[in-house]
């Protein structure tokens, strides 16, 4: 796109999928550098237990991860255009019918910025600028929730009604930064997910610490014959895919499916991989009054400010609530539990007054969901056209964030 970063960082936030197979072995399942979604679900949810269980968290000596947002505000302002000193910072979402706008309102509330739609902002002069009630301000940073395609009309989708028409060449010239960078779907890709490990040691020369799940690179000499005869004991995923959407694993597929999901893999290859069924840990989960095992993932959250990465204290525990199910995305019907980081047992013990007051103020720094967005510019009014206004919210809901 010809967009260099400011600070060199291209990956301001990254959430990692991991997992424990059958042998209790660590691997990496995904990668999500470009719209990772989930860490309101981490700060929610530890807002409730602390309220809850407050005298677990201080005997269990449980880490903080109210930081998050800090850290977050930390590097898109250190991702701020040269010369910028006091950046302006935006939280760019698709709207009120997207999945995680929970989310967005969440975050911007809590790093103290503007809320705001792609109806909310301008561009002028090679920069882009936000109505607010005291006139045009403007933006040097957007944490964008949006996916490329909705980014800008102007080069992307014309019918985009979810971004701002000269966003890219603001960046381009150097007086706006897209956080996360755009283009970084590519290192999504689950094909180029199988290079990951070649890539590490090729430009690192270092061996990879968690391996990645075997995978079938579908378009190489005799995979696809292999996949095809093996299908009903495999997990066939699209390589653009996210969120589940689209995945067929085969020892749950009926035989017309199988059938059918033969036809596409050998009608497009290239478009799919293939894995073996990992039969993911499990832990316990209430479950209609009692204790059940679930099958469960990790999805931990690292930022990145250009001078260092901080990987947050916890991290996103998604659970397959079904018995028997393996896919944990809450877009499948997947819940989530708090994730907990203990302290190092050799660091100094606080009193246990200063332990109540932390776990106190660790619920209190998180506040309780809310639909309704505490910030925001300018209101714009609605759409007067219904089949706008139906545009509008279909795109809104067709954003494929890395779901959670």
């Amino acid at each position: 796109a010809g967009i260099a970063a400011a600070n060199g960082v291209r990956i301001q936030v990254a959430g990692i999928d991991v997992i424990r197979d059958e042998s209790g072995g660590w691997r990496v399942l995904e990668d999500n550098v470009r719209v990772p979604s989930g860490v309101s679900y981490v700060l929610a949810n530890r807002r409730a237990l602390a309220q809850m269980v407050p005298e677990m968290f201080a005997d269990m000596r449980v880490q903080s991860v109210v930081d998050y947002p800090n850290r977050l505000l930390g590097a898109l302002r250190a991702a701020a255009p040269s010369g910028v000193d006091d950046p302006t910072v935006v939280v760019l979402t698709p709207g009120v019918f997207n999945s995680a706008y929970y989310e967005h309102t969440l975050l911007a509330r809590l790093m103290g910025v503007e809320l705001v739609e792609g109806r909310d902002l301008f561009c002028a002069g090679g920069r882009v600028w936000m109505h607010t009630t005291t006139g045009p301000r403007r933006v040097d940073v957007i944490y964008r929730r949006v996916d490329d395609e909705y980014l800008d009309p102007q080069q992307f989708r014309p019918d985009s009604m979810l971004g701002a028409a000269g966003v890219l060449n603001a960046a381009r010239l150097g007086n706006v930064t897209v956080a996360n960078a755009v283009g970084n779907g590519v290192a999504d890709d689950k094909l180029v997910y199988t290079y990951v490990p070649d890539l590490i040691r090729y430009y690192l020369a270092e061996e990879p610490v968690l391996p990645n799940v075997d995978t079938w690179r579908l378009e190489e000499p005799g995979a696809l014959e292999e996949v095809l005869d093996r299908l009903e004991q495999l997990v066939v995923k699209p390589v653009d895919g996210s969120g589940g959407k689209g995945l067929i694993m085969g020892p749950a597929a009926s035989r017309a499916e199988l059938d059918q999901a033969r036809k596409t893999l050998a009608a497009d290859p290239r478009g799919w991989i293939a894995q073996p069924v990992v039969q993911l840990s499990t832990i316990p989960t209430l479950i209609d009054g009692g204790f059940r095992p679930r099958h469960a993932d990790l999805r931990p959250f690292a930022v990145n400010d250009g001078d260092g990465i901080w990987v947050l204290p916890g991290g996103l525990t998604r659970v397959a609530l079904p018995e028997g199910q393996l896919v944990v995305n809450s877009s499948q019907g997947g819940g989530s539990k708090d994730t907990w980081v203990l302290e190092d047992p050799s660091t100094p013990r606080l009193s246990s007054t200063l332990r109540a007051d932390r776990v106190a103020a660790t619920a209190a720094a998180i506040p309780a969901p809310s639909p309704d967005p505490v910030v925001g510019p300018l209101p714009v009014p609605p759409l007067d056209d219904p089949q706008q206004q139906q545009q509008q919210q279909q795109q809104q809901q067709q954003q494929q964030e890395a779901s959670c």
